[in-house]
């Protein structure tokens, strides 16, 4: 028999989750990521080891999740009047943002976590913020490029050269949604 893991997202669930988030974020801006326990987290947060244990499977699947919860970002994607502009500052906001120290230590605990759930909630993040750009885009008549074709071509080389090489600078930004947009 096979069995699924329900996680509630009201009520008392949600004040678990967000004292267990609270708690992981307060103990990152004190403590190193090879110092970071789940029992440590757990008393942190006024709850037992099994209920973390329960609800992530492992330290690294919580540390994917936290990551993935600050990466959402606050307001909508800027609006420059134009697909290019727009995809310039959806640029400048990875680069900047994930190209911090902060943001690396976010990308690799998501890449860490052996489920790809976290993956796809990063990624479902960047899609969601392309969609309302090439949605305005439409709607100024401008010829849109496909959000996958975005995905892979733009906040994917971003990621990847975070992780693995340096933080691409305002030309390779360029560059990149230069060729995003001769690419459709």
């Amino acid at each position: 028999m096979t069995t699924t893991k329900k996680i509630r997202t009201g009520g008392r669930s949600a004040r678990i989750q967000q004292s267990i988030h609270q708690a992981v974020r307060e103990l990152q801006a004190t403590h190193s990521r090879e110092e970071l326990t789940v029992c440590m987290i757990a008393s942190a947060a006024g709850v037992t080891p099994s209920t973390i244990y329960r609800r992530w499977g492992d330290l690294t699947s919580l540390l994917a999740d936290v990551a993935v919860a600050h990466m959402r970002p606050d307001t909508p994607p800027d609006d420059t009047g134009s697909l290019p502009g727009d995809l310039l500052k959806f640029a400048e906001f990875y680069a900047d943002e994930l190209g911090s120290e902060l943001g690396k230590q976010l990308l690799r605990d998501i890449a860490a976590t052996h489920t790809s759930d976290c993956t796809t909630r990063c990624v479902q993040l960047a899609r969601e913020r392309l969609e309302i750009i090439v949605e305005r885009a439409q709607q100024r008549g401008e010829r849109i490029p496909a959000v996958e074709m975005l995905i892979d071509n733009l906040f994917a080389p971003i990621v990847y050269n975070i992780l693995f090489c340096e933080t691409p600078d305002r030309e390779h930004q360029l560059r990149l949604v230069s060729q995003c947009l001769h690419n459709y």
